[in-house]
């Protein structure tokens, strides 16, 4: 876009929109009605995926709760997160997984809940609708994985969204040395080692 200043000279500007402050390119945590506009024209030209107000019924572990969706009670699993287990079957309770639970629990109870889909599967071997969540437009992933209670796991249909955003915030919280990343070869490939003794 050009506009014509006294003198002839032109300023041109390239791909300008205004962005609600609340919304940031820095890794922030993403506000539930994302938007922005063209400084020029007014028009909106993004707008982000549809998110879907829940109900809590229960918190499951660090990375699973129980919520009425649309009506129905469904379970689900967090996308691209893992926190260590404390009730999978045939899997001891793992160290911080009482931890996780517990930070989980609290931000879900902090506000308002809604979910996000991602574009392809929504659900996993166990049925469970896979999806991002948030609390009050706070994203519940981002804030475990920040934390240190988490870390980025089960990338089985790429590409993701957030992927990119969730692995730079994982990455800091491993630079800290952060709960899960502050015990010494805990943190695998394949997920925690070692039990609760």
């Amino acid at each position: 876009m050009r506009k014509k200043l006294a003198g002839g000279a032109f300023i041109v500007a390239a791909s300008l929109f205004a962005v609600h402050p609340s919304e940031t390119i820095t890794g922030e945590n993403r506000p539930v009605n994302h938007t922005a506009k063209d400084l020029f024209t007014g028009e909106v030209v993004d707008q982000a995926p549809e998110q879907i107000p829940i109900t809590l019924v229960q918190t499951i572990d660090g990375d699973t709760i129980k919520a009425r969706v649309k009506g129905k009670v469904e379970t689900v699993r967090y996308l691209l997160v893992d926190t260590p287990e404390s009730k999978k079957p045939g899997t001891c309770v793992q160290p911080l997984a009482a931890e996780a639970f517990k930070r989980n629990n609290e931000l879900v109870k902090e506000g308002s809940l809604s979910l996000e889909l991602e574009e392809g599967t929504n659900r996993d071997a166990y049925d469970r609708l896979l999806a991002y969540v948030y609390v009050d437009g706070r994203s519940v992933q981002e804030t475990l994985i920040k934390e240190g209670y988490a870390r980025v796991a089960y990338i089985m249909d790429p590409p993701y969204k957030y992927l990119n955003l969730y692995k730079t915030d994982e990455n800091l919280a491993k630079m800290s040395k952060l709960r899960i990343w502050g015990r010494k070869d805990y943190v695998s490939y394949m997920g925690f080692i070692g039990c609760v003794r």
